[in-house]
């Protein structure tokens, strides 16, 4: 019992081996982990609204001249190219805040006074 209580009074070493492939995962943070969602949401919205773009083409080239079907493509194209101005937009505002108050959204830096 008494070998139980002096391995639990130890330290716990997290900190992956240096010799590994893991050893970068010891420079993760919490604010790191949070840039990078936002980054991967950002492209991930861009290339969704992209591709509902490149189908909404499709389904316009696919109408044969129907003019229901014509007017649902030309819609759902609308929509996608509002969706792409809306992600380029904020990815702008992330830039502009950038430049003029250097907090860097991407990468959570923000500066202290």
């Amino acid at each position: 019992m008494t070998n139980l209580l002096a391995v639990t009074s130890d330290s716990i070493n997290l900190q992956p081996p240096s010799n590994t492939q893991f050893a970068q995962l010891g420079g993760l943070t919490i604010p790191g982990i949070i840039s990078a969602l936002i980054r991967l949401t950002v492209v991930v919205a861009a290339i969704v609204f992209f591709f509902i773009l490149v189908i909404g083409g499709i389904r316009w080239i696919a109408s044969g001249g129907d003019k229901a079907q014509t007017e649902a493509a030309r819609n759902q194209i609308t929509a996608a190219l509002v969706g792409l101005v809306i992600v380029f937009a904020a990815w702008a505002i992330v830039a502009l805040i950038n430049t003029f108050f250097h907090i860097d959204i991407f990468s959570l830096a923000i500066p202290t006074v």
